[in-house]
C-alpha cells in the first residue's frame, strides 16, 4: 500500500534528520526533546532495514509510474476533496503521551487525498469552493498530469473569478 510505502519513507527521512540535528548539537536527541508522536516516529525510522526502504521506495515509485498512465485517457484534470473532515479545532492535533501517535494517525487521515500527489510530484492546488454550515471553507483538490501547471493556474483563475471566495471570510479567522 501506497500509505504504509509513504510512512516507512517519512519516518526514515526523520530519523535521518534527527541524526543531523544530533551531530549540529553535539549531543543525542531523546524523548523530552521532541512530542511523544515526532519520538515514535524517530524511533519508527530507526528500525526500518536498508531492504525495507528500498521496498518502500519502489512502492512510491510504482505508484508515480501508474499514476502517470492515468493521464493517457484523455484526462486534464482530477478532483477530489482536499480532506476528508472538517479542519480540526485547535488543541486537538495534540500528541498525547499516553496515546502516542494518535495525533498523527488522525493528520495522515486527514491528508489521504494530497499525500498520492506529494509522492509523484504532480502539481495540485487546494480552492474553497464550498462551506459547511459553520462557514468554513471546504477545500477541492485540482490535479493535473505532471508538467501541467498552465492547466491548474488556468482553471483555478476561472474558478476564482466565478465563486469569488475571495471575499468571504470564516465566522473567526487569525
Amino acid at each position: 500500500r501506497i500509505s504504509e510505502a509513504a510512512i516507512r519513507v517519512i519516518a526514515t527521512s526523520q530519523a535521518h534528520d534527527i541524526d543531523h540535528f544530533e551531530e549540529a548539537l553535539g549531543r543525542k536527541l531523546g524523548s523530552a526533546d521532541m512530542d511523544c508522536d515526532n519520538w515514535a516516529i524517530t524511533e519508527m525510522g530507526r528500525q526500518v532495514t536498508g531492504p525495507q526502504y528500498l521496498a518502500a521506495l519502489a512502492a512510491l515509485h510504482e505508484w508515480s509510474r501508474r499514476m502517470a498512465t492515468f493521464w493517457t485517457g484523455g484526462f486534464d484534470l482530477l478532483v477530489t476533496p482536499t480532506i476528508p473532515t472538517p479542519p480540526p479545532r485547535l488543541g486537538e492535533q495534540t500528541p498525547d503521551p499516553a496515546a502516542p501517535l494518535s495525533a498523527w494517525a488522525t493528520a495522515g487521515a486527514m491528508v489521504a487525498f494530497t499525500v498520492p500527489f506529494n509522492v509523484t510530484g504532480q502539481p495540485a492546488m487546494s480552492l474553497p469552493l464550498h462551506w459547511n454550515d459553520a462557514g468554513l471553507p471546504i477545500g477541492v483538490q485540482l490535479v493535473a498530469a505532471f508538467g501541467r501547471e498552465d492547466v491548474l493556474l488556468r482553471v483555478g483563475a476561472e474558478l476564482e473569478a466565478a465563486v469569488r471566495w475571495t471575499e468571504r471570510r470564516p465566522p473567526v479567522c487569525a
